[in-house]
This record gives structure tokens, sequence and C-alpha cells, in this order.
């Protein structure tokens, strides 16, 4: 029957069919009529001969399989349809066909007819995909896709769904794909034991893969076997990796035998078999093994590849075994290699790390020669060994070769500076390299960071650091075990407990899993904050919850913790326990453990248990004393006043050990204290002052510091005029130290004197020298002579430096001598000294203090026009000065330049401010100051808070000054006297006065003593109301106190005996002021009740 007119069709595939729908016996189709050319729509019943006739000529072709299944919506007609299909000649069946005729059959509950396509699919050999899978597993109500196959394999058997081995193999293949490892393996294992089914090679290579990649060696052996076993001998490729992947489990021994076996088996290795043990056995830290496996492979007449040879020139490089790198390098040579960048790179690196620095430069420019270019690893290695050789500049200069000709320096570039500067205790110019990186756009990975913060955290520099894991975490990064450890041992440093802890935690919930090293910083932390029962919390958490092992680290951290309580009882036990092998195994104390116990046991007196400890060291010859645990027993000898036996330990060390800083430190001010100044002169020429001695001035300026704070003043000048006599003391390290103290001691004729006998005995003092005597006199207001003393300073050729004239200038400002200060000013100007910022804002400060304001601010324009950049110091003292002068609006502008110049105003600026306008009584002016001052995210201190409690209190609004009063303790901050006397003046105004004798009470517990502005406020107020029992108490409080009464005080009590009617009493009152000698004011008079007489 004709349903349309002829169209052309050229593809079926392509022309959508016209709207029709089909009975349930219809067929529909497009029949070819050979004259025409044209196809022709039409129906069939599918159960006629006709339509079996129609198909017989009807060309199905695959891609026009699915379009003609989709025109009929029955199922059962479309499987005929698919029967029919598969009937024919030519296979026309695909994936996708078998595919939809499965979804369509799923759909419609037909489980059986989707067995029946299934094993079409599986005897036509049409390609099964991960959707043939999942259509059968809906339609068995199997839930949670691919993962659920080893459970829907047997609904699928129940079901009739029979799998043949080339189903089995495209499941596991689909699984593992999909990431399905473990489910893989089931497949497998049902495969193999309950269908007795053999995988193919490549089913096998692919699950050994994926295995490797997750380590699991087991399963991978197990795998190896069940092939021999069903006769399937591994290639050389399946054995290749199998040895990978033993190698990335760390099964390094496994791997070698594995590789043994494969002789045995009739596989011989080839190059990448070889290649691959060797990467092994260099990752194992076996080198020696992996270069005889390389000569063995040589002998066998196999050509290492490129990549063996890098392995091992790496390898060896590594391990600073040059002689073993120039062997490889030869033979890669030999066998026609020409060295790519990588071997040269390698090559350079080793160099480096043997310290031939001028060979890897030769090398470098050799491999130019040969038109290879260095990368940014080749450079990264030579500057690492400059930097390792202590060369600084050298790496500086071909750092910055890198940025001028490429390649451009990277991260790892900049982290070697960073990590150098950390490790040298420059932790500023190890930030500054930091911050370089980021400027040059080069975003710093967890390994920058971590380098960085490893020099912050030994400074305990936390506010840095912070800053530096916030940019971390800004960046997409997440901290790790490193980073955490980091910022906690940063934390010990700086003494933040409670962020340590904070961290601590914030790392177990990160899932960071801590290590010992980690715990061994938190009990640290702990102990040092005085929290120990936390530290053995954390302890035994340790064992308990972390599964870690404490080392001997972390006994050593408890044993010190215990002597910081003083718990030397709880410390012993533990020391004998380390001592005990099967109390505490594999932690045996080593040096630090004893002197830690030592430590603990002289700071608490325990003395004589610690010589003890001390000879039994010598005695068990296991851990022999050092230095440390010389220097701790002679301290603690010394403390005790027990001088001969340290003298005499002192001494016995001398014998073995050569006495280093410290502990001539704790010695030699005891020996000139106690005049052994011989013996004193013998350690100063031969340990101090020698060809071997301290070279460092600052370390000889310290250790003299420390005698003089020992020894007193007087026994240090007698050494140094003995040392200087005998000619030990050939250089004023003493001079500074003794000047400064006699100076800090009001003597500063004495320390003139002095140091110009010192002089006369060829001491030629230095800058440091004179300085400490200018500003000694300075400080005693000398001017005169301490300007003859910069005047000889400049004769013998000492240059002043930049403090010297700071302090003499800012001597003669607050002197009102501004003449003389600014023509100081203009010589050191002439006579080039380096002007800082600190000159400026002297001489500004002085100018506004002395009244000279406009000056001051003439002063400070002629700087902005020279490119002056000033600070908060600069504007405080003129926009105090033009406050004070009554200049409000000038100096508001002058805090707006401020602002508009990118200076940020502190805290003290503002509290200028807030003075400024609380003087002139403008309290809108002082408000806005202050929550402008909030809005910057200034945080207000205890006088901006005390200015604003002030200012509220005067106009009634109490509890808005209560609540800032209390903001000052929540701020932690501790109220001063001044802002309780603000608030107890307040609540007397606003009639509260229960709330102000509360207050007192508080300061009272607080340590802070009321004074008699405290006393006379709650005396006025308390009469004015009536209270005068409590006036009267406070009255005769503060005499016990030792302060004498006011005038003030007994106008409040007359005045309230009188607003009382108690007249006699006010009397009474007035004639014990007589008494007291207070001489009465017109006030008393004017309270006088009644008053008729004079």
């Amino acid at each position: 029957m004709e349903l349309c007119s002829f169209t052309d069709f050229p593809s079926l595939h392509a022309q959508k069919l016209p709207p029709f729908r089909p009975s349930p016996s219809k067929f529909l189709t497009r029949r070819f009529k050979p004259k025409s050319g044209r196809w022709r729509l039409c129906t069939a019943n599918y159960y006629s001969a006709q339509f079996r006739d129609k198909l017989r000529w009807f060309e199905v072709k695959s891609d026009n399989v699915v379009p003609l299944l989709r025109s009929i919506p029955d199922p059962i007609e479309a499987l005929s349809l698919f029967r029919s299909m598969a009937k024919q000649p030519k296979k026309v069946h695909t994936t996708e066909s078998c595919n939809y005729m499965l979804e369509l059959l799923q759909t419609h509950g037909k489980i059986t007819e989707m067995a029946e396509v299934f094993d079409l699919m599986q005897k036509m050999i049409v390609n099964r995909s991960s959707a043939t899978f999942l259509s059968i597993f809906k339609g068995l109500s199997v839930k949670g896709g691919l993962k659920a196959a080893p459970f829907a394999l047997e609904k699928m058997k129940d079901a009739g769904f029979i799998l043949n081995p080339y189903s089995y193999n495209g499941l596991i293949y689909f699984l593992l794909q999909s990431g399905f490892v473990r489910q893989a393996v089931e497949v497998y294992d049902r495969m193999v034991s309950d269908e007795k089914i053999i995988p193919t090679y490549k089913t096998y290579s692919s699950l050994l893969s994926e295995l490797g990649k997750r380590r699991d060696t087991e399963t991978v052996m197990k795998l190896i076997h069940d092939m021999e076993g069903f006769g399937l001998k591994p290639n050389v490729y399946t054995f290749t990796i199998c040895l990978k992947i033993l190698g990335q489990a760390g099964e390094t021994d496994l791997a070698f035998r594995v590789f043994r076996k494969m002789g045995d088996k009739g596989c011989k290795p080839d190059v990448v078999t070889y290649t691959v043990l060797i990467e092994i056995l260099c990752k194992a830290g076996r080198a020696e093994e992996a270069k005889g496996l390389f000569w063995e492979m040589k002998e066998m007449d196999w050509k290492p590849d490129l990549v063996a040879y890098n392995t091992l020139l790496d390898e060896f490089g590594e391990n600073g075994d040059l002689h073993s790198v120039q062997a490889f390098w030869d033979a890669m040579i030999s066998d026609g290699y020409e060295p790519d960048v990588v071997s040269y790179t390698t090559y350079i690196d080793a160099l480096c790390k043997s310290g031939k620095i001028e060979d890897a430069f030769s090398l470098l420019d050799y491999m130019q020669e040969k038109g290879i270019s260095p990368n940014d690893y080749t450079y990264n290695n030579l500057i690492n060994g400059l930097l390792g050789n202590n060369e600084v500049e050298r790496a500086r200069w071909l750092f910055g070769r890198m940025e001028t000709h490429g390649p451009k320096p990277t991260v790892h570039s900049y982290i070697l500076f960073i990590d150098f500067y950390g490790k040298s205790g420059d932790h500023g110019r190890a930030l500054e390299i930091y911050n370089a990186m980021k400027e040059r756009g080069i975003a710093p990975n967890i390994i920058a960071c971590n380098a960085c913060l490893m020099g912050l955290a030994e400074s305990g520099m936390l506010t840095q650091a912070k800053k530096i894991v916030q940019e971390l975490r800004a960046i997409g990064s997440s901290p790790d075990s490193i980073t955490y450890n980091m910022m906690i041992k940063c934390c010990n440093k700086a003494g933040k407990t409670d962020i340590a802890m904070k961290l601590f935690e914030e790392m177990l919930q990160s899932g960071c899993q801590p290590d010992t090293l980690t715990v061994n910083s938190i009990i640290s932390t702990l102990y040092k904050a005085g929290r120990e029962q936390e530290a053995w919390q954390i302890f035994n958490t340790m064992k308990e919850k972390l599964g870690l092992k404490p080392n001997v680290s972390t006994y050593n951290a408890l044993i010190a913790g215990l002597g910081k309580e003083g718990k030397v009882k709880e410390a012993t036990i533990l020391f004998e326990e380390m001592r005990t092998v099967r109390k505490i195994p594999n932690c045996s104390p080593d040096i630090i453990t004893y002197n830690t116990f030592l430590d603990c046991l002289c700071k608490n007196g325990e003395v004589d248990r610690a010589l003890k400890v001390f000879y039994e060291m010598s005695e068990r010859g296991d851990c022999m004393p050092d230095l440390l645990s010389y220097n701790t027993v002679i301290y603690g000898l010394i403390k005790e006043d027990r001088y001969d036996t340290a003298f005499w330990l002192f001494h016995q060390m001398r014998k073995v050990l050569q006495p280093d800083f410290a502990i001539l430190c704790t010695v030699i001010p005891v020996f000139v204290r106690m005049g052994l100044v011989g013996e004193t002169m013998r350690i100063f020429s031969k340990n101090i002052l020698g060809k071997n001695g301290i070279k460092s001035k600052s370390l000889l300026v310290n250790l003299f510091e420390g005698i003089i704070n020992k020894a007193g003043v007087e026994k240090s000048i007698r050494l140094a005029v003995i040392g200087v006599k005998k000619g030990i003391f050939r250089f004023d390290f003493f001079l500074g130290p003794l000047i400064r103290n006699i100076c800090k001691q009001k003597r500063p004729l004495l320390a003139h004197k002095l140091f110009y006998r010192f002089k006369r005995y060829a001491i030629f003092p230095s800058t440091e020298s004179y300085s400490s005597l200018i500003t000694g006199l300075l400080e005693s207001n000398l001017i005169a002579m301490a300007r003859d003393v910069l005047a000889d300073m400049k004769n013998a050729g000492c240059t002043p430096d930049v403090c010297t004239y700071n302090a003499l200038l800012d001597t003669l400002g607050k002197s009102m001598k501004t003449d003389e200060m600014l023509e100081l000013y203009e010589e050191m100007k002439f006579v080039g000294c380096e002007i800082n910022i600190v000159v400026y804002n002297i001489i500004i400060s002085n100018l506004v203090k002395s009244g000279n304001l406009d000056q001051a601010l003439a002063f400070y324009k002629k700087l902005i026009e020279e490119d002056f950049v000033p600070t908060p110091c600069t504007y405080g003292p003129l926009i105090d000065g033009l406050m004070e002068s009554g200049q409000y609006e000038e100096a508001e502008n002058l805090f707006d330049e401020m602002v508009a110049t990118g200076c940020k105003p502190n805290c003290a600026i503002y509290n200028i401010l807030l003075s400024g306008f609380k003087k002139s009584g403008s309290i809108d002016k002082v408000w806005y100051i202050f929550k402008r001052m909030e809005k910057e995210g200034i945080k207000p201190d205890v006088q901006s808070l005390t200015i604003l409690i002030d200012i509220l209190c005067r106009v009634g609004r109490t509890d808005e000054a209560l609540y800032y009063f209390n903001q000052i303790g929540l701020m932690g901050l501790e109220p001063d006297i001044y802002a309780y006397n603000l608030m107890i003046n307040g609540f007397g105004l606003s009639r509260r006065l229960d709330e102000a004798m509360t207050l007192l009470n508080e300061m009272k517990k607080k340590g802070i003593s009321p004074d008699l502005y405290t006393y006379n406020t709650l005396i006025h107020y308390l009469g004015k109301s009536g209270r005068l029992t409590d006036a009267k108490e406070m009255f005769e409080e503060l005499q016990k106190r030792g302060f004498k009464p006011t005038v003030f005080t007994y106008n409040s009590l007359i005045n309230g005996y009188g607003l009382s009617d108690r007249i006699e009493e006010a009397y009474e009152m007035y004639k014990q002021m007589r008494i007291q000698g207070c001489e009465p004011n017109w006030g008393t008079y004017q309270q006088l009740p009644n008053l008729a007489m004079v």
C-alpha cells in the first residue's frame, strides 16, 4: 500500500521517516524501484510471506538498522525484525543496534529476550560496550553501575546471560577503564575459578598495569602465578610490567628475584627490562648493584639506552661518586650516543656536588659549543653548587644572567636562594627573595612556601609565616605536613601555644598525618607554656590514636618539661626507663637526653646527683660528655657557689675539649668576680684572644657585658686595666660596655676619665666607643663635654655615624637649643653623613616642642619638595602642635594630606586628634574620629578608649562609656588608673554609686592602687548622695594608704554633712581641716552652713 509519493532518497540513515503509526502487525519499510531509482514507503505484515519476500530483496545496512528498529515501538515486533536482520548473509548488527535492542527490551522488562540479544551479540562477535552491561544490570535491577559487576554476574547467570571469554575480558577492561580495579579483580577471580575461562595476555597486562599503580604487589604476584598455571608463558613485556610494579611498591628484593627467574622461564630480558631494574635499584639507593647490572647488560651485548645512562649518571652524581659518573659518561660516548641536555645537566650537577665548580662551568661552555642550550635545571644546579660553596655573589650573577639571557628563572631558582638565606639565618633576605618571586609573576608552590617558612620558624616570625600560609591557600594549594610542622615550630618559638594547638587540630582534620617531629614540637610548646597536663595528653594520643612510636626526641621533650615543672623524681624514672631496654626499646638515651637530664637536676638543686650522672657518662662510654654537659654542670656548681669544684671541672674539661664561647661566658665572669685575674688573663690569652681565638668583636663585647653584669663595674675596670697593661687587650672591645654601664650608673665623669685613660694606653676607641661616651654625657645633659668628645672623635679620624649625631640633635632640641640643633644638621649634610628619616623626625619634633611650629611646618614642606617620604612619626608632632595651638582645621587638613600620600595613620596619630578635639570640647568630632579609626581597621589602645570614655561620661552617656571600658579588657589590654578614675567619676555623675564602689574593689583585686583622685571622686559623690558613712570610710582609707587629704577632700565632706543637715559634723570636719594644716578656700566657707566666723 502506497503511503506517500516517491522522493529522492540517497541515504536512509539521513532521511527522517514520515509520521506514521503502524499497527502491531505492520512493519514500516521503504521499497526500492529499480526503474525510477527511488525508494517507496510501504507497510508489510511481519508474519506474512509477503513481508519475508520483501525483506529478502530489501538491502539492510549497518547504518540503517537502528532507524528501522526505532520506527517500531513494540519490543516483540522490533525483536522479530532484529532476528530477521541477524539472519542476513552479511552481518548488519553493530554495538549500537544491539545496545538499542537491549535498552528497548529492558524498558519493557523483557529479560529473557535480553539474554537472547546478548547471546546473539556474542555469537555474531559484536563488540560489547560498557553500555551493554549497564543495560543488562538495569534490567536485572542491579544498582551501582559498573561497580556492581561482581554482584551482577550472579544475577546474569540466573537470568540466562552466559558470558563467553570475550565478554569477560571486555568487562574487566571496562571496569579498569572506570577505575574499579578491585571489582575487576573480583570478576577475574570468578572468570578463572567458577567459569574456568583463561584471560588473554592483554587482560593480564591491563590488570597488572592498574594494580601496579596501586602498588598491590601481592595480587600482581598471584596473577603471574596464575598465568604460569594456565600455561600462559609470561613474555618480556609482562615481566617488565611486573618489575616496574614491584619497584614502585618498594619491593626491590622481590623485583630482583623475579628478574633472575626470567631466564628460568625461557624469557630473555631486553634493554627495557634492564633499564627498569636499574631505575628500581637506583631509587632504592642500591647504586652498586645497579652498576653491576649495567656492566652485565654490556657483557651480554645489550646496548643501554640514553635513559639508562642518564639514570646512572644522576644516581652516582647524587652520591658524589664522580669517578663512576666519568666511567658512565665515557661508555655512553663509546656507544655512539650524543649526550643530551639531561646528560650534561646531570654531569654538571655531579661536578657541583663534588665541589668542582670550575669544571662544571667548563662543561657548561663545552655543552654550548656543541649547540646544546642549557635549560633551567642546568642553571639551577650551578646556582645550587655556588651557594653550597658559599659563592653567593657569583650565584646571584648567574641568576641575573638567566633573567637577561634566559632561560627565565623558575620557582626552583628562587627556592634555592630562599633555602640558602633561611639556613644562613638571614630570614629577612629569604623573605625578600620570596616576595621578589611573586612580583615577577611566579606563583609560589608548596616547596617555596615551606622553604620560606623554615627560616621564619627558626626566628619565630609568626605574622609573616601566617601571611605566607594565607597566600598558599589563596592560590588553591593546601598546607602539607611540612607546612604544619614549620608553623607549629614557629608558634613554639613565638610562644603562641593556642595557635599551635589550633594548627595541630586543623592538621588532623585536613587529613595530614602528623609525624613524630610534629608531636614532639607540640609537647615542647605545651610544656613551655606551663600546660603540662595537655602535653601528656598529646603524648598518649600519639601512641594510642595516631599510631606513632615515641622516639628519643619525644622522651627528651618530656624530661625537659618535667624539669621545668620541678618534677625531678618523675624525670629520673623516665630517664632510667630509657636506660632499661626492656621498658622502652630502641630509645636509649643520647647525648641530648643526658644533657637535658643534667639540666633538669642542676636547675632543681640536685647538683650532686648531676655530678654522679656526669661521671657515669664517662664510665659507661656510650655517651661521653660534650661541651654542653660540662657547661651545664659547671653552671649548676657556680649557681650554688661551689666555685672550687666548678673550676676543677673546668680544668678537667680543658684536658679533653677546647672550651667554647658558651662555657667561657659561664666561667670567666665568675673568675673575675672571685678576683682570679691571673687565671682570667691566661684564658683570654690562650682561648679568646690567641691565634685560634674568637674573631668576632660582637661576641667579645657580649662577653665583657657578661663580666660587668656578674662581677660589677669596679672589678671589670681592674680587669681591663691589667689586660691593657699586659698587652693582652689590644683593642677596644671592652671599652664600649664599660662606658655604657658606667653611664647607666649616672657616673658620666668617671666614664669620661676612664675613656681618655685607656686612650693614653694606646687603645684607639672605635665609633661605637665614642658614641657610647657621647650618649652617656648627653643623657646627663653635659652637652659641652659631649661636643668636645665629638670634636676629638673627628680629629682622631673616626667618623661619627648617624646614631651619634641623632643623640646630639635630640639633646640639643630637648634643651631648646634649636639653632645649634639646626647647625649640627647642616654639618651632617656637609660631611656627607647619611641622613635617615629619624634625623628629620627629631628636628621636626623638637621644633614643635620648642614652640617653633611655623618653622617645623616650613622644614616639613621643604622636605616634601625634595621627594621626602614622611612617616607617622613625622606627622604626629606637626598635627599635635596644630591641635595644641587651636588650629584644628589645619590639623585635619594635614591629617587628610597624610592619608592622601599613602602614609597610613597609626593609633598614636588618632590619639593626638582624639585628645585635641576632647580638649576643645568637640564631642561630635571625637566620636567621628574614633569611628573612622575603627573603620580603617586601626585597633584602639587604652589611651584611645580612655579619651572616648571621658567624653561619654561628661555628657552622661555612662552605659556607652562602660561598654568601651569593658572593651579594654576584651581586647587583651589592662585599664590603667586613669581609665578607672574616669569611669568611677562617670558613675558618680550618674548617681550609680554602687557600681562605682564595685569598680573600686575590682581595681584593688587587680593590684591597681587607687590614687587621691579616686578617693576624692568617691567622697564627693557619696557625700552629695547622703552616703556619709561610706564617704567617711573612704576618707579614713585614703589616709591609711598614706595620702594627705586636700582642700577638695575636706570640702566634699563638709558639703555632704551640710546637705544632710549634720551641721556639727560639718564644723568638726572644718576644725580637723585647720588642725591638719590644710588651708580652707572660698569654696570651704561657701559650703559651711550658717558660718559666722572668720
